[in-house]
């Protein structure tokens, strides 16, 4: 069995803006570009508070959407899964009630990231309540929780390929 190579976050993408980025790791540039676009991080450090932050952008994108019962920040989620988020809906049968539970993990790594970063992955994971597919209908939703989604998409993965690349975090529990 071949071992497995490391995921190209940026696989997809023009050559024109995935040559960009290279060239900045190779010159040593992406982290100061990064850390000038991104300065500071967010405050939110329990899971209590990723609940309340993700329940105030569904109340104000999708009110409809039905019940979260549970949101967490989850350390087994793993870049090496290609997972920084996850939604998961569980029926079961209650009586002659079908019951539904919902839950949205974020990637540990979020804790210390911009808020910019943290609202794209949520916006991600709200999105998938309504869309389960990554399709322009989902990115349409994306798009209208956050306007700058795709900006936002690049720009993690640019960071999540310097991270792969350089093993050091621009942003940590200190800074």
């Amino acid at each position: 069995m071949r071992p497995k190579s490391a995921p190209n976050y940026l696989a997809g993408y023009p050559p024109e803006l995935t040559d960009k980025i290279k060239q900045m790791i190779e010159q040593g540039h992406l982290a100061d570009w990064l850390l000038h676009k991104y300065p500071h991080q967010h405050a939110i450090r329990s899971d209590k508070a990723l609940y309340d932050y993700v329940m105030e952008l569904k109340q104000s994108y999708m009110r409809n959407a039905g019940l979260i019962n549970r949101v967490a920040f989850d350390s087994t989620l793993h870049l090496t899964r290609n997972a920084l988020g996850i939604h998961t809906s569980k029926s079961q049968v209650h009586g002659a009630k079908l019951k539904r539970k919902r839950e949205i993990h974020v990637a540990t790594m979020f804790k210390d990231m911009p808020p910019e970063f943290l609202r794209m992955i949520v916006v991600h994971e709200l999105a998938h309540m309504k869309e389960s597919e990554h399709d322009k209908a989902f990115y349409k939703l994306c798009c209208n929780m956050e306007p700058n989604y795709h900006q936002l998409e690049f720009d993690l993965r640019a960071y999540l390929t310097w991270l792969e690349i350089t093993k050091n975090p621009l942003w940590s529990a200190s800074s």
